[in-house]
């Protein structure tokens, strides 16, 4: 595998985050827990959330994950992961990076906000 590129995505606290990109399809390992991205580029170049979750990436990361379907349709091509064995400092993680790239919300993206 190559060496993968690295991305920063800025949460609405203003924290910044780096991820590791990679070209879809791709697999990981079990038991690599993290932060994960599914992405695209606009027709400028610049990456667009299309899911952003956190979980085991060997679960999250495949044809069996709940959004696949959707990930598929919005156009996704690449995933953008870092590991973090910390359930709170993920999942924080995750609704600071979904309070900003809100767009990741459908109708745009495929996360669905909680509550409708």
């Amino acid at each position: 595998m190559a060496e993968p590129g690295r991305c920063n995505w800025t949460g609405a606290s203003g924290t910044k985050y780096t991820y590791f990109v990679y070209a879809l399809p791709v697999n990981f390992n079990a038991n690599q827990d993290g932060n994960y991205i599914y992405s695209r580029k606009n027709d400028k170049g610049q990456w667009l959330p299309v899911y952003i979750g956190q979980g085991d990436l060997a679960d999250r990361i495949s044809d069996n994950h709940h959004r696949a379907d959707c990930i598929r349709k919005k156009g996704a091509t690449h995933v953008q992961v870092h590991l973090n064995t910390k359930e709170k400092e993920r999942t924080d993680e995750e609704a600071d990076l979904l309070a900003h790239y809100t767009n990741a919300y459908t109708p745009n993206g495929c996360n669905v906000k909680e509550g409708g």
